[in-house]
């Protein structure tokens, strides 16, 4: 906005002469925030006094423009090589207000651009100072059950006085990381809100494990079952399941449930059962009678070749 004739910039602001730096910018963010064209849209006087008060801010702000400005008035910008390119003050001032997000995006910038850190912070003169955004993000840590990852599950959270409810898809692990848009902080005065980051852990489960895409559990059987073979039921985090164990089995072995495993992008894994020969504590007459019976007729050594391995 270029001026004609002499203006009481202190005026401008409704700050005495001797107010300091700290004074002039509490005037200057108060009517900037009162006439900004974003509080005033369409309002072509509001928008003036606006650019008024900017321009005020501009001389006031900066100690060398303010010391010409007191002592010159009026003629103070060709008081010096210096000011605003030896020209009206507020020469060349324009605001692109829809290049900023917010309001408080716009007034750091102005302070930065008139005064604010050239000077005033230590800054060198005509230096830019680089303002990184305000994040507004929050994180929490939500813990759930081991089944309640597998089925996915809900959870009711407070968050800023709000209850929020959130939905955990099936297949989450620990580590992972889920985001509830606009449920962040709240920044006052401008309605702007982040997002929420709640970071997720899964228990131990007593029975399952994950390794990758896969369950993994020890399945308890007897030596008839690997000897023998047969189809023995088993419980899966689907509910009751059969698996069919083949005939000289060896305890160790695993054997797999296709598509009963943990839930992921491609579909389900696969669920592995690792065999682990559980014999019992005591055995009946009988079945002593039968082992007596399997001893003697036994056909094979079991350490035949471990022997000719070991005498090597």
């Amino acid at each position: 906005m270029a001026g004609s004739g002499y203006k009481d910039y202190f005026q401008v602001l409704g700050v005495e002469r001797s107010a300091d730096a700290d004074a002039i910018k509490r005037a200057f963010r108060k009517l900037a925030r009162q006439y900004h064209p974003d509080v005033n849209p369409g309002d072509k006087s509001a928008e003036a006094r606006f650019k008024e008060i900017s321009e005020a801010y501009e001389v006031l702000s900066d100690p060398d423009k303010r010391q010409r400005y007191e002592q010159f008035g009026q003629y103070w910008s060709q008081a010096g090589a210096g000011g605003m390119g030896g020209g009206a003050p507020g020469a060349g001032f324009d605001v692109d207000f829809g290049r900023y997000g917010n309001f408080d995006d716009f007034i750091n910038d102005l302070l930065g651009r008139f005064g604010g850190p050239a000077g005033a912070a230590g800054f060198p003169r005509g230096a830019q100072a680089t303002r990184s955004p305000i994040n507004l993000d929050a994180e929490a840590s939500v813990s759930i059950g081991f089944l309640e990852a597998f089925r996915g599950t809900e959870r009711t959270l407070s968050v800023n006085d709000e209850r929020v409810q959130v939905r955990i898809p099936a297949g989450v692990r620990t580590g992972s990381r889920l985001r509830l848009k606009g449920k962040g902080n709240l920044q006052p005065g401008t309605g702007r809100r982040g997002d929420l980051y709640l970071n997720l852990s899964v228990a131990d489960h007593p029975v399952w494990r994950l390794d990758g895409d896969q369950l993994r559990a020890d399945l308890p059987v007897s030596l008839d079952e690997l000897a023998l073979g047969g189809t023995v039921p088993v419980m899966t985090p689907d509910g009751e399941a059969k698996m069919t164990i083949p005939p000289g089995t060896p305890p160790g072995r695993s054997l797999r449930l296709r598509n009963k495993g943990w839930p992921g992008r491609s579909g389900r894994g696969d669920l592995l059962f690792s065999l682990v020969l559980e014999l019992p504590g005591q055995w009946s007459d009988e079945e002593r009678r039968l082992l007596e019976q399997l001893r003697v007729l036994r056909s094979e050594d079991p350490r035949r070749s471990w022997l000719t391995s070991a005498s090597l």
